[in-house]
């Protein structure tokens, strides 16, 4: 091992945000403009549950919204940009990753019309899926890694979409990859389908670096 492999090869380095990868824009949100209270991480790891549940409730009903008038789009990028800097950390991605706030996201990635809006949905997904050390057996994995896959499909020429989807699709595969290194039986809601495989050996034929380090 110490001769075939060297230290960094050992080293889980993570796919989305990575500036080694691709330089990301700081994300950043405008309080004014959340339509809900911009609580601190330290704020909701405190809340009981009652209020917790409240909070989470006024998220999905924002980014449920059947609205599509610019100002509606523009208030939901904003709350994507807010949920973004909550999930970086493990406690609050692991409360969302099992909430009713992640079938949400799926469907917003499904059929929003904006693609900005798409992009920062997939991006709050990858960010779950990294920072997230929990994974319930009921969370639709398999679904959001087929829409992944559906989208990059779909959009296989338009480098600068395939470039929002694929770190999120790669971080979702990755949880999934390290519950069943620890023994966690694979479950239904987890199946990685065969086009995921097939999708992810043509973006690396054609160029595109998914995983680095």
């Amino acid at each position: 091992k110490e001769l075939v492999y060297t230290e960094s090869d050992l080293i889980v380095t993570p796919i989305i945000d990575n500036p080694k990868i691709m330089k990301q824009v700081p994300v950043r949100f405008d309080s004014k403009t959340l339509h809900i209270p911009a609580y601190s991480v330290e704020k909701l790891s405190s809340m009981k549950d009652m209020d917790w549940n409240n909070f989470l409730k006024r998220v999905c009903s924002l980014l449920d919204s059947s609205e599509k008038n610019t100002g509606a789009a523009r208030s939901k990028l904003n709350l994507l940009y807010y949920l973004c800097t909550l999930v970086v950390h493990k406690e609050i991605a692991s409360r969302l990753v099992s909430s009713q706030l992640f079938p949400i996201l799926i469907q917003q990635l499904r059929a929003a019309s904006s693609w900005d809006i798409r992009a920062n949905v997939a991006r709050v997904i990858g960010l779950l899926a990294l920072h997230t050390s929990e994974l319930g057996e009921n969370v639709p994995v398999s679904e959001a890694i087929t829409l992944l896959t559906e989208l990059i499909r779909e959009n296989f020429r338009n480098s600068k979409l395939k470039q929002c989807f694929l770190p999120a699709l790669g971080e979702l595969l990755y949880l999934i990859a390290s519950k069943e290194e620890k023994g966690e039986h694979p479950r239904e809601c987890w199946a990685v389908p065969s086009a995921a495989y097939t999708v992810l050996m043509r973006c690396l034929r054609e160029g595109v670096r998914l995983f680095h380090g």
